[in-house]
C-alpha cells in the first residue's frame, strides 16, 4: 500500500511586512551583474552567478568595505522597519 503524503502548506507572507536586508554580496552582485553580462554575452544565468562568486572571492577586504557598509545600513533599515511593523501589528 502506498502512503499518501500530506501537503504542507506555507503560511501566506504578509504583503505589508518589510523586505529583508540584502547582504554585502548581493549589493556587489546587483552592481556588477550587468558588467559580467556585457563582457560575456553568451553565458547562461548560472554561469553569471558563478563568475560573480569568483569575482567576490577575489576582492580584498578594502574593496569589499563599501558593500559591507551598504549591507549594515540596509540591516539597520530592516530592523527599524521590522520594529515598526511588529508594533503596529500587535496593536
Amino acid at each position: 500500500m502506498v502512503e499518501q503524503r500530506k501537503k504542507s502548506s506555507r503560511r501566506k507572507k504578509d504583503p505589508n511586512a518589510p523586505k529583508r536586508a540584502l547582504s554585502a554580496y548581493m549589493f556587489f552582485a546587483n552592481e556588477n551583474r550587468d558588467i559580467i553580462k556585457s563582457e560575456n554575452p553568451d553565458v547562461s544565468f548560472g554561469q553569471v552567478g558563478k563568475l560573480l562568486g569568483e569575482k567576490w572571492k577575489a576582492l580584498s577586504p578594502e574593496e569589499r568595505e563599501p558593500y559591507e557598509a551598504k549591507a549594515k545600513a540596509d540591516k539597520r533599515r530592516y530592523e527599524s522597519e521590522k520594529e515598526l511593523y511588529l508594533a503596529t501589528k500587535q496593536s
